[in-house]
């Protein structure tokens, strides 16, 4: 047999040794964004054992709307609200207890529950909802209080809290809130972090693995409204926050802190799915298509084929061939063909027509 033979096999067996790994990992985020931490729940019934089945019945209810507005939005949350128990039952793969309580009749819970994917997007696309699976690039965010006896950063704060019990690890856009221990402490001070100083905040970035590190400073106005400011640059493109906010009736200093944390996690939440992780509609049976994929090395090949398995809508890649310069592939997408080229053109993909032969190269 041929040298060239014999160089193929060994790009297709580094192809697999290198891309094993990366779908391993793959399906690790897939498996945290399904899953939904920190499920409050408080129920009384007749007995302890009666209010823990009703609890646990709550707590899929509404960990499936927290996901649902996690893939896709708000509004198809409210529209699959009317999906019953057994329904969301039957799509649930996991729950573990968290923490729990219980008394005569009371059941006081916080709990996780884990979903199936393709079950979850099997309701979406029956609803017609597009949704999208790309998370966002981890962002580390740094909550400084300025509080009257002066600045807060590692110790606990309404502002503090109100971050770290957003519980927006798994989301669209994984939030990470420094542990603010020793390590933390030690790397940059208080000062350091008012000032954005930018080698210590990095430090802190690179501890917890992310791509982005962001100083949010609320200052509180009164008994009842807070000032909140975040800017600077991220992977979901360029953070401006900077709003005076007024406490509700009901609300005190740490429920309105959390609000506006929500409410910047929010707007982090849009800018992504509309710039960034906008997903293809998901209706629809699925699609198949052979398509050319050329590449210059076995690292480009790698690079393209894990791009292509993270594109939103893509279900599919199978290899029909490969060569030392070139692959075929059989794509499988659901959704409309002209968010497919989208989404693929958010991965700095471009899938054109070449003499009836479709191509997929990156620019």
């Amino acid at each position: 047999m041929s040298d060239s033979f014999f160089r193929v096999i060994a790009a297709v067996i580094l192809v697999l040794s290198v891309f094993t790994p990366a779908i391993a990992q793959e399906q690790d985020t897939l498996k945290q964004l399904y899953t939904v931490t920190g499920v409050k729940v408080d129920v009384s019934d007749k007995d302890a054992v009666q209010a823990k089945l009703k609890a646990i019945s709550d707590a899929q209810l509404k960990a499936f709307a927290i996901l649902a507005r996690r893939l896709a939005s708000p509004v198809a949350a409210k529209q699959l609200s009317s999906l019953g128990r057994r329904e969301i039952g039957r799509m649930m793969a996991s729950l573990s207890v968290e923490s729990e309580q219980t008394a005569p009749g009371r059941y006081i819970a916080k709990l996780t529950v884990r979903f199936l994917p393709e079950k979850v997007r099997q309701a979406f696309r029956n609803a017609g909802i597009a949704f999208t699976e790309q998370q966002a690039p981890k962002i580390v965010i740094v909550p400084v209080w300025m509080g009257p006896e002066g600045p807060v950063v590692w110790e606990d704060s309404p502002w503090r809290k109100a971050w770290i019990d957003l519980k927006a690890e798994n989301s669209i856009v994984p939030i990470i809130i420094p542990l603010g221990d020793l390590t933390d402490s030690q790397a940059i001070s208080v000062e350091e972090v008012i000032a954005r100083h930018e080698t210590k905040l990095g430090a802190i970035k690179i501890r917890y693995q992310a791509d982005a590190i962001l100083v949010a400073v609320a200052t509180p106005q009164s008994k009842n409204a807070i000032q909140a400011t975040m800017t600077g640059s991220s992977p979901i493109g360029t953070i401006g926050f900077d709003k005076l906010y007024k406490a509700n009736d009901d609300e005190d200093l740490d429920a309105l802190a959390l609000r506006v944390a929500q409410r910047f996690h929010t707007v982090m939440i849009d800018k992504w799915k509309k710039e960034g992780g906008q997903a293809p509609d998901a209706a629809g049976p699925p699609q198949s298509f052979a398509i050319s994929v050329p590449f210059s090395s076995v690292a480009e090949w790698n690079n393209i084929r894990i791009e292509l398995l993270t594109t939103p809508g893509v279900t599919g890649v199978d290899v029909n061939s490969i060569s030392e310069n070139g692959a075929v592939v059989q794509l499988t997408y659901v959704g409309a063909f002209p968010d497919l080229q989208n989404a693929l053109k958010v991965a700095r993909l471009n899938l054109t027509l070449y003499s009836g032969q479709w191509v997929l190269q990156p620019f």
